[in-house]
């Protein structure tokens, strides 16, 4: 039963298609929805959790079962305020903010100018795009933000509500969200930060990790965990959310060897998309126009939302900015002894602060970049309602399969009751016997089941069952004695992962 990508030639789905499916069959909620929401914060639902679940195993194991030189730590979510002022967080970390003062609307400046080059991009004029970006680009790096809303008054961008161009000038907004540590206001005066980034509290366990791991340089410590932004604009459903979660590892390397690493990793993370069932076409490259302060190269991997190439994943040479500011700041070193010839010397490369190559993929962007990629339309022969299914690879389905007596009596119930107590230690199983057979095979295509295992009478005489494949909607005769290697093969994490 190995898996064959189902074909993606069916009319591209909007965002609203996305969003609607994704709430009517269990994946995303509206947060707090019964008090009619929190904007831009999500919940996952039964189908969702499993999904997600899914693709950070798949992530985790990528990194750290597939590399032994890559090991995983969880930090805490809060940290001492002085992390995020080494970090430049504090004085940093933040947007050009503009409002309309006819809407009275509020706008990341850039992006403003962003969905302004899309459109000559769009119109063919890419020539003109790139020149817009180039300009952005020059003009943040300077802090001139008299220039930036001057550009956004040259372009005639006006406000999709007032259609004016009445804006304001354009300020920084920092988005970092603080609180206390203590219950009483007054008692500590340091602010305490709910991190924006799961980064830093790899840096600053660095070296415990380094030596009870034994690891040498090159080295990689990878996480997954919360992080939460104040963004001036949330928007596009789970694509930029206020609490988010980050899957991110920090590669450590002798300085000078940063561009070698940076090339691997980016066409090493690139794969990884592709292997999950990702079309080639729908992803591409973007290289910053404007770098971080902490970076001296940049990319992100943007995929083909409905919305346009957003990015999914960011690959950073950080230099050595972070350890040395942690060192700098509190006065602990920072450095590895490599004991390493240098060539060039024959001497021993002695005490480094190492470089850092970080790898960084929003959870939430793969999970909706997975969903607009699965989902898929056909129109019905007959002439009824179109069928809409998931074709998720069954490594990441949120279930495996579904155990269907044909009927609820003859005892086929208890025959599928049977093979799912068998089965279910094993593979994330759903049993059904209410309504029709053909309902039930709809129900499942529409969370992405790849297998459906109906069990019928000829199961009596023979003791097997007939297994319906989701996207081909073929059906084949198998022992029940087969069904536990044929899902474990269908569904293995190594069917994604022998493709890196």
């Amino acid at each position: 039963m190995a898996h064959t990508p189902a074909s993606a030639a069916s009319p591209a789905a909007s965002l609203q298609d996305i969003v609607s499916h994704a709430k009517e069959y269990g994946f995303v909620f509206p947060s707090s929805e019964i008090y009619d929401g929190l904007a831009a914060v999500y919940d996952y639902g039964p189908a969702g959790v499993e999904l997600k679940n899914n693709l950070k195993r798949l992530w985790w194991q990528a990194m750290t079962q597939l590399h032994p030189n890559i090991v995983g730590i969880d930090a805490a979510i809060f940290m001492h305020p002085f992390t995020w002022k080494a970090s430049g967080h504090v004085d940093s970390f933040s947007d050009p903010l503009i409002d309309n003062k006819d809407s009275k609307k509020r706008y990341r400046a850039d992006v403003l100018l962003e969905e302004k080059a899309a459109e000559y991009e769009n119109a063919g004029d890419a020539a003109r795009a790139a020149a817009l970006l180039a300009e952005m680009g020059r003009l943040l790096m300077e802090s001139n933000f008299d220039g930036v809303r001057q550009l956004i008054i040259d372009e005639k961008i006006v406000c999709p509500i007032s259609k004016t161009a009445n804006w304001t000038d354009v300020r920084q907004f920092n988005l970092m969200y603080s609180t206390q540590m203590s219950a009483t206001s007054g008692e500590d005066d340091a602010a305490l930060y709910l991190r924006p980034e799961t980064a830093q509290g790899i840096f600053v366990n660095f070296l415990n990790v380094q030596k009870t791991a034994r690891q040498k340089v090159p080295f990689g410590i990878a996480q997954i965990g919360k992080a939460f932004r104040n963004e001036i604009v949330a928007r596009q459903f789970i694509f930029r959310m206020r609490e988010f979660e980050q899957m991110e590892m920090q590669y450590f390397i002798r300085p000078g060897t940063e561009m070698k690493w940076y090339a691997y990793w980016k066409e090493t993370r690139k794969k990884w998309h592709e292997a999950l069932g990702t079309p080639a076409e729908k992803l591409r490259y973007h290289d910053h126009d404007k770098l971080a302060h902490y970076a001296n190269a940049a990319v992100d991997i943007e995929f083909e939302f409905p919305f346009g190439f957003k990015e999914i994943e960011g690959i950073h040479s950080r230099t050595d900015f972070d350890l040395s500011q942690h060192q700098a700041l509190s006065k602990k070193k920072q450095q590895y002894f490599d004991n390493d010839t240098d060539p060039a010397t024959g001497k021993p490369f002695g005490n480094y602060v190492p470089y850092v190559v970080e790898t960084s993929v929003g959870a939430d962007r793969l999970f909706l970049a997975t969903l607009c990629n699965a989902y898929r339309t056909e129109p019905d022969p007959d002439g009824k309602e179109p069928r809409v299914w998931l074709a998720l690879h069954p490594a990441v389905a949120p279930v495996k399969a579904a155990i269907l007596p044909l009927v609820r009596k003859d005892g086929l119930p208890e025959v599928g009751q049977r093979i799912f107590d068998e089965l279910k230690y094993d593979f994330n199983l759903v049993y059904e016997d209410r309504d029709s057979i053909g309902k039930r095979y709809t129900r499942q295509d529409l969370i992405g089941t790849p297998f459906c295992i109906a069990i019928d009478h000829q199961t009596f005489e023979d003791q097997t069952v007939t297994i319906r494949h989701r996207d081909a909607r073929t059906q084949e005769r198998v022992a029940i004695s087969a069904l536990r290697g044929l899902l474990a093969e269908a569904t293995s994490a190594r069917r994604v992962l022998e493709r890196l």
